[in-house]
């Protein structure tokens, strides 16, 4: 199945390019899951990247300038959306009652259908609005800042479920057929969670088989955590198809489809509740005997995963997005609460300690959009931005939750009180409580922040993995061997002296005034980092997989950088420069010697021991140790016995002086 699609982004169908990293010592399930998760990555050279080439000691922030901004006629469509969605919320939608009621008011769906909110992911030839990756994120930073629960409807209707796999992958005859459905206002949801598969789909458990005339397949299993899924119309479900044997070895082959929930066999069988998003339609759906059209088959058989990790690079930029929305509502509350509460004959906000939250609020802020608007327009020029997409949602998501804690935290035991009960006692009804509690997923799901770092580091290893595959791999001759061996010797005897040296020119960036530091420091460290990465290869060889801790603090330090990158262009775009005069400047230079102190305390991390220390007891306590540490609690469930293997091993490490 060819498929039809405008965005360069998509990855092409299965190459004979072998693996890059040697599975020889794996166990038979963890080689099956390399090789899933690589032929999944496809084909793109993400070393093209701005990110890419910055995790290898290549700053180039000439990339960044001038900072895309939108066109005046796109950015009056954008306006126009957000002033009427904004409107729509703001006189009709209760946020409160919307999180107590588990419930978003059909008015408002029927709202949110005739402003054109659920069909803007849809071309429109097919009857939809057709907007930039950048007015479509303008709209859900608006929502989110109102509604958490609203705006996740909105973004997994679209930004993962059926609308962008099927605009990128599908073919004219499934456009044809399915985007009209959603222009007139089918929901969709996305189907890849099982309750024993979560960030390994080399484990699927439902299965799609095909029947004897090829005509369709029959899917069973069960799906958990599907957003939208018990009120969609429309799913992308990922199942299992028959495997294939490549290079002499079985493949499995995991396929999206397009399922009609009115299919028979597809049913809901709960409905899941959560810490906040209280008013999410999230459940369990079941399939039994569900058949399916061959033709609902999205790209191609064993294309699936692909195509979700594909879908998945430009829905990531939905949650910066909705994520800087909750910290722009932070900020304004702590700007209005720093000026009201008056302590010790001082407004709150006056204080060292309140002056340094709102600081640290208003850098971040600026820092986070910087990133989630830097990241949409690069999507909507359709460059390759997995590495950025994943960066986006990892340094957005994990400073949100920062951005509202530290907000709650200076309202006191206000930010602790729900809205209706501040409202119920005459005070402003603030809802920073439900922010805390609607926020905390975000680190979660699309990817949790330590996949998102796994993912990033595999990325950043990718050329050095490349070099080092003609030695590595399998079956690789001498000749090979020898060829691929002189080669990486040559390459890293010019490239590594480049990283222990480069970025210490003290005259470079003169033209970025105040900011120029922060660029020789993003730079600087830059090849600092990717010296880094080699050494760790070099050290851990190929147990680095298992340094999860120390791959992750490299990946942070990335990420900062590449925030910091953002937030300098950002301060110099002209939008910013014409409406705020400095003051983008200024935030970006704070924001810029926060995140090098944050970045100093993760090099120094990285050479602690302390991670092996914790490791070892981490051990002990899943052997059985420690286990009086428990005592003295009423367990929440029955606690599970020790097995014999476990007991034994805690005893022996007890006579041996471990435990």
């Amino acid at each position: 199945m060819t498929p039809q699609t405008t965005d360069s982004t998509t990855a092409k169908p299965d190459t004979d390019e072998p693996l890059v990293i040697d599975t020889a010592g794996m166990s038979p399930e963890q080689r099956v899951a390399m090789e899933v998760a690589e032929s999944a990555r496809g084909a793109a050279d993400s070393r093209d990247s701005f990110a890419g080439r910055m995790l290898s000691g290549r700053y180039e922030p000439a990339r960044l300038q001038p900072f895309p901004e939108q066109n005046d006629a796109d950015r009056a469509i954008g306006d126009d959306l957000v002033a009427r969605v904004s409107t729509l919320l703001a006189e009709k939608l209760d946020a409160e009652e919307v999180d107590r009621t588990r419930t978003i008011p059909a008015e408002i769906l029927d709202g949110l259908r005739d402003i054109g909110v659920l069909k803007m992911k849809v071309p429109a030839e097919y009857g939809g609005l057709g907007v930039s990756q950048v007015n479509y994120n303008r709209v859900i930073q608006a929502i989110a800042s109102h509604c958490s629960s609203t705006a996740v409807l909105v973004s997994a209707h679209q930004s993962i479920g059926v609308p962008q796999p099927l605009k990128m992958f599908g073919t004219d005859e499934q456009k044809q057929r399915f985007l009209p459905r959603i222009a007139a206002g089918a929901l969709t949801a996305f189907a890849l969670t099982e309750p024993e598969v979560g960030s390994d789909p080399a484990q699927l458990a439902t299965t799609a088989v095909p029947t004897e005339d090829g005509r369709h397949y029959i899917i069973n299993g069960e799906k958990l955590w599907t957003t939208n899924g018990p009120i969609a119309q429309l799913l992308v479900v990922m199942a299992k198809t028959p495997s294939k044997v490549y290079r002499g070895r079985e493949r499995r082959q995991i396929t999206a489809f397009i399922v009609d929930t009115d299919t028979p066999g597809v049913e809901t069988t709960h409905r899941c509740d959560f810490l906040g998003l209280r008013a999410i339609q999230n459940g369990v759906l079941r399939f039994t005997d569900v058949r399916v059209p061959a033709e609902n088959v999205l790209w191609g058989p064993g294309l699936g995963l692909k195509l979700a990790l594909q879908t998945l690079n430009t829905g990531r930029l939905t949650l910066p997005a909705a994520c800087a929305g909750a910290a722009k509502q932070c900020l304004s509350i702590m700007r209005s609460w720093g000026n009201e509460r008056v302590q010790w004959g001082r407004a709150v906000g006056r204080h060292e300690a309140g002056m340094t939250k709102i600081a640290y609020v208003a850098a971040t802020t600026f820092a986070m959009e910087a990133v989630a608007w830097l990241t949409s327009h690069w999507a909507d020029e359709q460059r390759d931005i997995r590495i950025e997409a994943a960066m986006a949602k990892l340094f957005c998501s994990e400073a949100c939750w920062t951005v509202v804690d530290t907000a709650l935290q200076m309202r006191g035991g206000r930010g602790y009180e729900r809205a209706d009960s501040l409202a119920a006692r005459g005070e402003k009804p603030y809802p920073l409580e439900r922010m805390l509690r609607d926020c905390r997923i975000n680190t979660i799901i699309e990817g949790t922040s330590d996949i998102m770092r796994l993912f990033l580091a595999r990325e950043a290893l990718d050329p050095h993995l490349k070099r080092a595959a003609g030695v590595i791999r399998p079956g690789a001759e001498t000749g090979e061997r020898i060829r691929a061996g002189l080669g990486a010797v040559a390459h890293y005897a010019v490239w590594y002296p480049r990283q222990i040296l480069g970025g210490r020119n003290p005259l470079r960036y003169r033209g970025e005034g105040a900011l120029a530091r922060h660029h020789r420091f993003i730079d600087r460290t830059s090849h600092r980092l990717a010296a880094a990465m080699l050494h760790a290869m070099g050290r851990h060889q190929a147990g680095l997989e298992k340094r999860q801790e120390l791959l992750g603090r490299m990946m942070d330090i990335g990420t900062e950088l590449f925030a910091m990158a953002a937030a300098c262009a950002y301060a110099r775009a002209d939008t910013i420069v014409r409406n705020a005069d400095d003051e983008g400047e200024r935030l970006a230079d704070l924001f810029c010697r926060q995140a090098r102190t944050r970045i100093d305390e993760h090099f120094r991390a990285m050479r602690s021991r302390d991670g092996r220390a914790g490791n070892a007891l981490a051990k002990r306590v899943l052997t059985g140790g420690f286990r009086w540490l428990e005592e003295g609690i009423i367990p929440c469930v029955a606690a599970e016995p020790v097995g014999r293997e476990a007991r034994s091993a805690a005893s022996e490490g007890h006579r041996n002086g471990t435990g």
